[in-house]
């Protein structure tokens, strides 16, 4: 009897661990709310990032947001004003439905800016030679607001970018062969409204940078050896930004096959 009652116990204990671990792997409904650190009011339209699944929400009018997710995954929460916060799920937060994420606001210093304006004559011909000029060649999409950069069209252009690439110590060459899986999130990321139009508003990069786990200045060099212009890199927004590295993404793996 008591051997029976041990085989029971060990199915028993057995069913449990693999339903336990079957909810710690699979994907659920997350719901969760998003309060102002300093006076504990729900905070509305923060946006919601889970970085591993590549998907995005916004909270509602009372602070609350549901997107899915499972247990480690990695949640990034921006508002404006307020500073970033990652957060790592956990199964509690699957079971109480009342899990609060505080955020807290930012003090911002304003510094001292020094306007320099240019040294006008008054003489439209001379003053328009002297006026500096962007060489970057834009193009427009049809229903956007916004203009895109296509990167250099001179001809030495396609050159430079082939012996960049074809170079082995190369950043393009290190960065997206070492981290193909963050490289795979560009069409994700491209997929999904939530986080098309949360990047379309920022201009920090911060965002993009956790999503594909990479630092700020590799994304400058990224687009630097792509040929797109200071201009284009320093005033774009995180959308464009992103388009101009799936698009320099995409020549990579195509020139890289051929090789």
């Amino acid at each position: 009897m008591g051997r029976y009652l041990a085989v029971f116990l060990l199915i028993i204990s057995t069913f449990g661990y693999s339903q336990e671990t079957k909810g710690l792997n699979d994907l659920q409904e997350l719901k969760a709310l998003v309060v102002n650190a300093q006076t504990d009011q729900p905070m509305e339209s923060v946006h919601v990032v889970n970085l591993n699944q590549v998907v995005g929400t916004i909270t509602n009018e009372m602070g609350e947001f549901s997107l899915t997710a499972k247990v480690n995954d990695t949640l990034f929460f921006t508002f404006l004003g307020f500073k970033s916060q990652k957060i790592r799920v956990t199964n509690d937060m699957f079971k109480f439905k009342n899990t609060k994420i505080a955020l807290t606001e930012l003090a911002y210093a304003l510094e001292e800016v020094i306007v320099r304006p240019y040294s006008l004559t008054g003489y439209l011909e001379i003053d328009v030679k002297n006026l500096p000029l962007n060489n970057a060649f834009q193009y427009s999409i049809s229903g956007l607001s916004f203009g895109y950069e296509g990167g250099s069209k001179n001809p030495s252009a396609v050159t430079k970018v082939l012996g960049a690439i074809l170079n082995p110590a190369d950043l393009l060459r290190n960065l997206f062969g070492k981290k193909p899986n963050q490289m795979r999130k560009l069409r994700q990321m491209k997929e999904d409204d939530q986080i098309r139009n949360l990047l379309a508003s920022k201009f920090d990069r911060e965002t993009l940078t956790e999503l594909l786990q990479v630092e700020k200045i590799d994304i400058n060099d990224i687009l630097t050896n792509c040929n797109y212009s200071k201009s284009f890199i320093s005033t774009a927004n995180d959308l464009q930004i992103l388009d101009a590295i799936s698009s320099c993404y995409e020549e990579f793996k195509i020139l890289n096959r051929k090789n």
